[in-house]
């Protein structure tokens, strides 16, 4: 471990000295200034946590204000046409 090679950034550390961690297999920088990125394997799993902004729930949350909208376009014409 000590003799790996090591990170080297410099910008993003609080004293700008160069960073002592050692670099991920095979990259230049640790895992905390870019080495490893796991993002795209794992993905995000909070993504779909409830569901609430999928397209398919805005398109029927959409249908049932238009269908609303028309109920009380609807009710207006009759109370209208009542008087």
């Amino acid at each position: 471990m000590l003799a790996s090679p090591r990170c080297g950034a410099r910008a993003r550390t609080r004293g700008h000295q160069p960073c002592r961690a050692p670099a991920v297999k095979g990259k230049r920088r640790c895992r905390m200034h870019g080495g490893k990125n796991v993002g795209g394997k794992w993905g995000n799993k909070n993504a779909l946590k409830h569901g609430r902004y999928t397209r398919a729930v805005i398109a029927q949350r959409r249908e049932v204000v238009k269908f609303v909208r028309a109920c009380d376009r609807l009710l207006r014409t009759l109370v209208l046409a009542e008087r």
